[in-house]
This record gives structure tokens, C-alpha cells and sequence, in this order.
């Protein structure tokens, strides 16, 4: 780099930062060996406050990249995934981009803080559900559809806790009851059930009814079912033909030893002149294979919706979507994006990642509380914000296991072993002997320049490991031949050790 002199010599100098825009000195600029390079916002803010002091400047060009490289970097996906990445990384990026500019917040604020706890907690519902428009998509157009043929059916959605089936199924309703005004249909009946709100599995039959009918009650020798079954039997006066729209919520707690509850429930959907939209809520994704058998053979297999788990990029972005109404940073950015990338390796679960981020946000303010003495007295930190720390401990609180803090605590090459019998055990192979697995160790080790242990103390520290229940060793004549396996989860091996960078590289 030329040496840029300016218009008289100074005590001061100024090193231009690399992969900055804009760099200029106050009174002399000396070359000297650049340091590492900084974020383009750090140097970009650093050359602003130059430029204010000085007003020179050297430009620089603009680092750019060429669109037949990008095109080259994509060539292996298909042209609709590589645009629907795009549009998701760039409303991630944006949404990054907004809580980035915002001001600094104010700790002390308790409104401030009890709006963000609001903003997080698992029972706010958000003003726009992201990640979730292909599903509800789907739905409405099932609903759709049956409305506008008069036709009765049944929709059975699943997915693991936490993945917006119920806050999907709440848009869903708005949005039907939007579509029925625009094309002047008739208003459809909507009952919505939480099942493990029910005294009994068969209540849910009187619910049905006392939406249909509420003035009728069943008399001694009729059930709430029946009247139902002969009521959806008989055709009805053009008067009251309007679809029903049931939602049973935690559908699991139906079932019962004969499954009739269920069976009964779905069968509604087949009668001659039945009305109703039955969609059933789960967790369990084979409920209609392993509990429902017969309704195939009567053509009344319900259709099949399945919520998958959270990635950690959508887990990122309902987050932002969260944070970003309020005028000031709350989060770092990284901090967030570690409890995305933990919340979705251990389940996918939304409310565990909001659970988190309260944890974190709660672990500052008590920080916060206990480094002034009170609240109204002594300064606030230059950057009150959750940081990687706070949500490092507020993950190992809601992740914490035995069997995590014993893996963090043992010797360096102990946990090599570990990994090695991870990397092993993959797939269909369950076990390996004494021999096989030093094998993987040693190439570990050489792959990082560390010095393996020998056979003999190898074996010696897969018995500890046996000892403290991690790995379990078959008793052999021979060392050689022993078998050994695993006696804890991939999962926490790999949730215990992905903070060091050389054991996430060999869980790869």
C-alpha cells in the first residue's frame, strides 16, 4: 500500500482498516502490517468518524463478484430451490439489516422489558405466522373446496410440538371466514375443540351437536352420536345446509382402547347428507395408519398434512419477526443465530427457542440488577443487549443432562474416543472392537496433529468411558477382540462438544 502523506507531519496516525470503503488520516497515514479484517459496519463507522475529523479521503474500489461465478456456485441445485434460498437468505438478511440500525435499549425501562417478554412468550400470537404459507395454503384449499362443492371430508394434520399447527389452523379460520364474504357464500359453522380440555373422549359429540342445534338435548335413549348420525342421515332444509367446520385440537387424547371414539368421529364425514369439515390436530404422524385401519377400507382415510420441524434459518426469522416492531436492539444478531442453530439440532421446537431467548434475557437483567446494587442507580453497560454468553448459559439451563456436563468435563482424548465411536456407530453398524475404533482415534488425531495414545492406554480409557456409562464393552479373551458400542445418543455427544471447533468439525 502507497504511503499517503498528509499536509503536515503529526505525532498522530491513523491505519486504514482493511475491506473498508473509505480510509483517510488526520494529519500522516504510515503503512504498517494490516490487522485482521472487521466487519464492513465496524470499518465503515470507523472511517465515518475520520471523515468528520479530516474531510480527505482515498477511495477504494468495491470488491465485487461476478454473476457467471454466482451462476457457477449454483449449478447443482435446481434454478426453483436456488431462487427460493435466494428469497429466503435475503429476508433473513434484510431482517438482519433492520435490528442491526436500531438504537441501543433501555435496561431500566420496565416497560421496555415487559414488552419484549410479552413479544416472546409462547402464548403471544404474532400479527403474520412466517414459514408456514405452503401448509396453510393447503389447508385453505381443502376447505375451500369442500365449502364450494357441499361436500364433507376430513383433514388430518401432524407434526412434532412447536411447529405452528394451532397457530396455523387460527389463519386458516380468519381466512376462510374472509374468502365466504368476498364470494357471498354462507358463513360455514366453525367449532373449535381442545381435546384435553374434555371430561370425557364422547363429549366432543355434545359440542358438535350444541353448535348444530343448541336448543336440542338428546334425550335418555339417544347419545349425543346418534342424533348426530341420523341427523347427517336425513337431508336437511336449504336453510340450515351451511358446512360445519370442526377443528379437534390434541386429537391424540381420543384415542381409547377400541379406538370408537375416533372411528365414530371421522365416520361423521361419510354420511349421506353430512356437512361437516372435520381436520384433526396431532403430534403423532401415523395416526391415521396405526389407529384408524378401517376408515381405508370405507374410502374415509382423512388427507394427511405433516408440519415438519423448524430449520434453523425459519427459527431465525420467526424470531426476527418477533424483535423487529420494537425501535431497539435487543439481541446481538449471533446470539440469536446460536440458539437457532441449537434450538433446531436438538428439536425444531418454536416455543423452546422462545423459551430460550426469555431465559437469556433474564439471565442480563439479573446481571444487569446485580452489578448496580439497585435499579435506579449506577450506569448502564455500553452495550445492554443478549449476548453470546447470556444465551449460551440460557441453552445449557433448558438443555441441561447428566450426560452433557460428563462428556464437557472429561480429558481431551477421551472425548476423541467419544467422537470416534460416534463417527463409527452410524447407521446400521451398532458396535466395533477394541481395534476397529482405535483405528478411527489415531486418524483423528493425525488429522489435527495430536499425538494418539498407545493400544494399551487406549483400551485403559475405553474402560473408564465403560465405567461412567458412555461406552459399554463386551467382555473378551483378548483385548483385541473385545466389542464396544455407544450407551449414549449421538444428539448429546454432538450438543456437548459443537462449541469446540475441532470436535464440530469431526461430527460432520
Amino acid at each position: 500500500m502507497p504511503t499517503v502523506v498528509g499536509p503536515s507531519l503529526s505525532s498522530y496516525k491513523h491505519i486504514a482498516p482493511a475491506g473498508s470503503e473509505k480510509s483517510e488520516s488526520i494529519e500522516s497515514v504510515t503503512y504498517e502490517t494490516p490487522r485482521k479484517r472487521k466487519l464492513r459496519s465496524d470499518s465503515a463507522a470507523e472511517a465515518a468518524d475520520v471523515n468528520l475529523l479530516s474531510g480527505n479521503s482515498v477511495l477504494t474500489p468495491k470488491k465485487w463478484k461476478s454473476n457467471r461465478r454466482i451462476a457457477a456456485s449454483n449449478l447443482k441445485m435446481p434454478e426453483k430451490e436456488v431462487k427460493e434460498a435466494s428469497n429466503e437468505n435475503l429476508a433473513v438478511e434484510k431482517l438482519s439489516d433492520c435490528l442491526g440500525s436500531k438504537s441501543n435499549w433501555n435496561l431500566r425501562d420496565e416497560e421496555q422489558m415487559r414488552a419484549v417478554k410479552e413479544a416472546l412468550h409462547v402464548s403471544k400470537a404474532p400479527s403474520t405466522i412466517v414459514c408456514r404459507e405452503g401448509e396453510q395454503r393447503s389447508v385453505f384449499e381443502f376447505v375451500k373446496g369442500c365449502i364450494e362443492q357441499q361436500k364433507a371430508a376430513s383433514l388430518y394434520i401432524c407434526g412434532c410440538p412447536g411447529t405452528g399447527k394451532s397457530l396455523s389452523m387460527e389463519k386458516v379460520i380468519q381466512q376462510v371466514g374472509d374468502w365466504t364474504k368476498q364470494a357471498g357464500l354462507p358463513l360455514a359453522d366453525t367449532l373449535s375443540v381442545n381435546c384435553t380440555s374434555l371430561t370425557k373422549t364422547t363429549d366432543i359429540f355434545s359440542k358438535i351437536l350444541g353448535e348444530i342445534e343448541p336448543l336440542t338435548k338428546a334425550n335418555s335413549n339417544s347419545s349425543p352420536l346418534q342424533h348426530l348420525q341420523r341427523l347427517f342421515s336425513q337431508k336437511q332444509e336449504s336453510s340450515s345446509s351451511r358446512m360445519m367446520l370442526i377443528i379437534a385440537d390434541e386429537m391424540d387424547y381420543l384415542i381409547t382402547k377400541d379406538r370408537g371414539v375416533l372411528h365414530d368421529l371421522f365416520m361423521l364425514t361419510t354420511l349421506p347428507f353430512s356437512r361437516c369439515i372435520l381436520i384433526g390436530v396431532a403430534n403423532a404422524i401415523d395416526l391415521a395408519d396405526r389407529f384408524l385401519p378401517k376408515l381405508k377400507s370405507r374410502n374415509c382415510k382423512p388427507m394427511v398434512i405433516t408440519f415438519r420441524a423448524y430449520s434453523n434459518d425459519q427459527i431465525l426469522r420467526i424470531l426476527q419477526e418477533r424483535l423487529m416492531v420494537f425501535p431497539h436492539v435487543v439481541f446481538q444478531p449471533k446470539a440469536l443465530e446460536l440458539c437457532a442453530r441449537k434450538v433446531a439440532a436438538a428439536s425444531g421446537d418454536m416455543r423452546k427457542a422462545l423459551c430460550v431467548c426469555r431465559s437469556a434475557l433474564e439471565i442480563l437483567e439479573t446481571e444487569i440488577r446485580g452489578t448496580s446494587g439497585q435499579e435506579s442507580q449506577g450506569p448502564t453497560p455500553d452495550d445492554p443487549v443478549v449476548r453470546m454468553d447470556h444465551m449460551a448459559n440460557a441453552l445449557s439451563k433448558t438443555f441441561k443432562s447428566p450426560v452433557v456436563d460428563t462428556i464437557q468435563s472429561l480429558p481431551q482424548h477421551q472425548q476423541i474416543i467419544i467422537c470416534s465411536a460416534a463417527k463409527a456407530f452410524r447407521g446400521s453398524k451398532k458396535d466395533a472392537t477394541i481395534v476397529e475404533l482405535n483405528k478411527l482415534y489415531v486418524e483423528l488425531c493425525k488429522s489435527w496433529t495430536i499425538s494418539p495414545a498407545g493400544i494399551t492406554e487406549f483400551t485403559n480409557m475405553c474402560t473408564v468411558l465403560n465405567d461412567q456409562g458412555i461406552l459399554k464393552i463386551v467382555q473378551a479373551r483378548g483385548n483385541k477382540v473385545k466389542r464396544v458400542s455407544l450407551r449414549v445418543d449421538e444428539s448429546d455427544i454432538t450438543f456437548a462438544l459443537q462449541g469446540i471447533r475441532f470436535f464440530r468439525n469431526c461430527l460432520l
